[in-house]
């Protein structure tokens, strides 16, 4: 190809290694005939005539105290350097006009380009190697106009790139597609998804006449939508095409983004669509202004009446209260308060939007509902805006209730720290007359809450719908620090109330903060160390206390020892101490205790009658391995010493059995030398089994979805990693099965031999056929203990929720239940307790709902004590089902992505064929089966006889016995 297909356009900015990054990542391009269009403005068309070298040192990022002229030369001498190393490929060109603008510069580019498909760069963006090659094949194998791939923009100084959550979540670049028209794929229009990353034919953009709107600071936005509105096809691509675009800053470009919205919303394919225009105005709420409302902490009181003014100043189509109904609520309430133009309101609610559960704003009760405010508004939509009951601070008791502590002052009288405050008044307290007190807790950072100095409040008052408090406070008696490390203090303002305590940071502007001045320090250890505390806020707005030395005796130990800390020798030291220490620490890194456990301990001798059990890769003490456990206890064996390994927390484990932490030293030697495993998931796959230790693999339940080596996730893999797999489980001497249903799928698929197969259920499950003989001879009461200790009365049923795995939340992040559990607490609150035990491998926040409704049962070590209790279960696809059904107790599969959930798992049978139960799809599906569980009950009752002996035929009641004297009786498989 020796034309130019693509011409890439870079817009000069104010930043020359930007420039440089931009116009090497095109020039580096797998595609050759491809060009770089460096566009400039007026200021730097003179290259400078001063020498400046021109090398890769030349050009830095420029900050707001730099000379323009320098940085334009800068700019100019870095585009002059990459013109010269590689002219062919890169062109320069100069704007004539007065305002060289952003769109101005990239009209000026496309007006230039010479190829025939054109790419705009925004500053500092990045081409991947291929992604010219791939959007030109993209293009020229469809015939689109237009071709679009993925792109990653900076979140943070430090963060990891990341592409818009909304693109992601609704997968429009999964994979490689033809779009014929918009509605296909609504997204381009609805997430701004054409802002970059796309290249699109210079026909298309002669034909329509489109060009970047120069008079929007944010036109790129527009130039999108109308890329998307006029292109006759749309080639999507799943590759990456551009990183490095700028890190989002929703009051910064607010103006620019809202300008560029309102004329998105005035195109004509938006006008005559509803639907889209629609989502888009839902999307940009969510997407622009939900992130405004959370920044508005970090601004000052200027820039928060600005922006509140500006979204108040928006068409009131766009900021309609009937697009957030389907936000959470906090969200709701922040785009309300953005509406009416109130930016204290919003400061208030963009608080509360980074801590959960506090409250940070007065509460209204009315007509059972919880309104954000003091007088919710007549207007019905405004006021359900602002409804807030969901988040059940009406139930919350008041010590887990955080409160928004606004200094109001913060001051200095003399030696005296003087801090004048106001928090909401807590729903609790609102009608109380209950006496208050407060204390203000200095907590000195670095010593995880060990080192703390308490003052009392001088007072707190009540004052319409807030407390009022004030104290003056002599900081350098009260804070005697030792001065060398704890040298930062952040207070915190404790209520007590008789109802309970609770505590919080002091909120405090950036502006206020200046009137306070330093306060005389006494460290324990001499004014060397500091003599005088200084009051700043923290990136979180909070005020703190730091230790300063401002004296010359004081800074002069100061800068002595920074020297001595930071001069050549010692930095070596540092150095030397962080290699040592790096190696100590590799001695403890699982790599090595792996080679060292396969090499070495493995062959330690083995000691007789020791057994490692193993449950839930150490994240419980239940299931078949306690069970097998609690056999070995009642038996009386001697000789037998039970060794049990907890993932983190060893609460709630045997007392009388050696405890050892998993991936240990510990725990690899217990390894080696237990005669006896004992686990139902594997132990780590990456460690070998001596030849003398019997192996018992009980398992975690019989299978609905594809397992082992019938996975398409195993399939995918490369022969070594199954041949791995498959080393892993021919570790198992024996498996446990509980019907010819484990042995055509568990036992097949993991490969399992048949003389290995032990036919007598999970032992876990001993207890449920023992509870269902007595509910038969004896009925349901009394009910097992842990109903007592979970606080359930005798006269409220209990179901429990227990949905199956679902994949590992990211970065920590909770997963989200299927069940609306706040719904199915208001409906069904006065007739049964809500049991909700998410997976093992997953974590679930619950919402607050009212006392005794629901309780989290996640952390319960045992399930089968959980199912004894349970009159019912809720569950989806989870083998919970298979253990259940022993109770002959009722049955709800709540199943709202069956047929997705099958199609990427797989699945071994027909869930709605074979259920013992109604199988639901839908909320309102749910509650109704609820409602008709008694009639369901008789009417499944002889589905849930057939459920049960086809999938636990083997399940007799005495499978922890058989199971011990199977291992005890069995030598290990060579």
């Amino acid at each position: 190809m020796s034309t130019v297909e693509i011409s890439c356009v870079v817009t000069a900015g104010a930043d020359p290694q930007a420039l440089r990054r931009s116009v090497e990542s095109v020039v580096a391009q797998t595609m050759r005939a491809t060009e770089a269009v460096v566009v400039l403005g007026l200021t730097v068309t003179a290259a400078p005539a001063t020498g400046r070298t021109t090398g890769r040192t030349t050009g830095r990022a420029v900050g707001a105290d730099d000379d323009p002229e320098s940085a334009a030369e800068d700019v100019r001498a870095v585009a002059d350097e990459l013109a010269a190393l590689d002219p062919a490929r890169v062109r320069i060109v100069t704007s004539g006009a007065e305002t060289p603008t952003t769109a101005v510069l990239r009209n000026h580019g496309l007006d230039q380009a010479r190829g025939r498909y054109v790419i705009v760069l925004g500053e500092g963006e990045r081409l991947q190697r291929d992604a010219c090659r791939n959007l030109w094949e993209a293009a020229e194998r469809s015939g689109a106009e237009l071709a679009a791939g993925r792109w990653t923009r900076r979140a943070g100084r430090r963060a990891k790139e990341q592409p818009p959550a909304r693109l992601v979540e609704s997968e429009l670049y999964a994979r490689s597609r033809t779009v014929e028209a918009l509605s296909e794929a609504p997204e381009l229009v609805v997430a701004d998804a054409l802002v970059t990353g796309f290249c699109v034919r210079t026909a298309l953009l002669e034909r329509e006449g489109l060009r970047y709107a120069e008079e929007l600071e944010r036109g790129e936005i527009l130039f999108g939508a109308q890329l998307a509105a006029t292109a006759g096809r749309i080639a999507l691509v799943p590759n990456l095409i551009v990183s490095g675009r700028a890190a989002d800053d929703p009051a910064g470009t607010l103006e620019g983004q809202l300008a560029a919205h309102v004329r998105v919303a005035q195109l004509p394919l938006l006008q005559g669509d509803t639907a889209l225009r629609e989502a888009r105005d839902r999307a940009f709420l969510a997407d622009q202004l939900v992130p405004l409302a959370r920044q508005f902490p970090k601004l000052d009181a200027d820039e928060r009446a600005r922006a509140a003014a500006l979204v108040a100043a928006l068409p009131a189509a766009r900021t309609d209260p009937d697009l957030r109904m389907d936000l959470p609520p906090l969200e709701r309430v922040c785009l309300q308060l953005l509406a009416d133009g109130d930016a204290e309101g919003a400061l208030a609610a963009g608080y509360a939007l980074g801590r959960p559960g506090a409250v940070t704003s007065a509460l209204t009760e009315r007509d059972g509902r919880v309104y954000w405010g003091t007088a919710p508004p007549d207007d019905p939509r405004a006021r359900a805006a602002l409804d807030v009951t969901e988040l059940g601070h009406q139930y919350q008791p008041l010590a887990d209730t955080p409160l928004l502590n606004h200094l109001t002052h913060c001051g200095q009288e003399g030696d005296r720290l003087v801090l004048e405050g106001r928090l909401p008044t807590p729903l609790q307290l609102r009608a109380s007359g209950k006496p208050l007190t407060a204390t203000l807790e200095f907590l000195v950072r670095g010593t995880d809450g060990r080192l703390v100095f308490r003052t009392p409040v001088d007072e707190v008052w009540r004052d319409s719908d807030a407390l009022r408090w004030r104290a003056a406070v002599d900081i350098g008696t009260l804070l005697r620090v030792g001065g060398a490390r704890d040298r930062v203090c952040d207070p915190h303002f404790a209520l007590h109330t008789p109802d309970g305590t609770t505590t919080g940071p002091l909120f405090l502007e950036r502006d206020r903060v200046e009137a306070a001045g330093h306060f005389r320090a006494r460290p324990r250890r001499g004014r060397l160390f500091g003599d005088s505390w200084k009051p700043y806020v923290t990136v979180k707005h909070h005020l703190a206390l730091q230790l300063h030395a401002r004296r010359p005796p004081g800074r002069l130990a100061a800068a002595a020892v920074h020297y001595l800390t930071h001069f050549r020798p010692a930095r070596k030291a540092k150095r030397l101490v962080k290699g040592v220490r790096r190696r100590f620490d590799r001695i403890f890194a699982r790599s090595v205790k792996t080679r060292v456990y396969n090499r070495l301990l493995i062959r330690l001798p083995v000691r007789k009658g020791s057994v490692v059990f193993e449950s839930h890769m150490g994240k419980c003490y239940g299931d078949s391995p306690r069970a097998i456990h609690e056999e070995l206890r009642a038996q009386g064996r001697r000789g037998v010493r039970c060794t049990w390994s907890y993932a983190t927390s060893a609460d709630g484990f045997p007392t009388d059995a050696t405890l050892v932490r998993r991936l240990s030293w510990r725990y690899l030697w217990a390894l080696a030398r237990a005669q006896y495993w004992v686990d139902n998931q594997g132990f780590p796959l990456d460690l070998k089994k001596p030849a003398t230790t019997t192996y018992l693999q009980t398992w975690h339940g019989s299978a609905y979805k594809r397992m082992g080596f019938a996975e398409s996730r195993i399939k995918a893999q490369n022969a070594s990693e199954r041949d791995k797999l498959s080393a892993a489980l021919a570790r198992f001497d024996h498996f446990l099965v509980r019907s010819e249903h484990d042995v055509a799928t568990l036992a097949r698929d993991y490969r399992q031999p048949a003389e290995s197969l032990v036919a007598c259920g999970y032992p876990r499950n001993d207890r449920l056929v023992r509870a269902r003989a007595a509910d038969e001879s004896q009925g349901r009461f009394p009910r097992p203990a842990v109903a007592a200790d979970l606080g359930i009365p005798d006269h409220r049923k209990v179901v429990l929720y227990a949905p199956t795995f679902r994949g590992m939340p990211k970065k920590g992040r909770t997963t989200q239940l299927p069940l609306d559990v706040r719904q199915f607490a208001e409906r069904f609150g006065d007739e049964y307790v809500l049991l909700v035990r998410a997976h093992y491998l997953e974590s679930a926040a619950l919402p607050v709902c009212p006392p005794g409704t629901v309780i989290d049962v996640s952390g319960h070590h045992d399930v089968s004590e959980l199912l004894c209790l349970a009159d019912a279960l809720i569950t989806d696809y989870s083998s919970i089902m298979f253990d259940y059904a022993l109770l002959d107790r009722p049955m709800v599969f709540f199943t709202p992505d069956l047929d997705a959930y099958v199609a990427e798992r797989g699945s071994y049978f027909d869930l709605r064929a074979e259920a013992p139960g109604p199988v639901v799809e839908t909320g309102d599906e749910l509650l109704r089966a609820m409602d008709e569980l008694k009639q369901s009950d008789a009417t499944h009752r002889a589905d849930r006889a057939r459920f049960a002996e086809k999938f636990g035929g083997y399940e007799s009641g005495q499978a922890a016995r058989t199971a011990l004297d199977v291992l005890f009786a069995g030598r290990p498989r060579r």
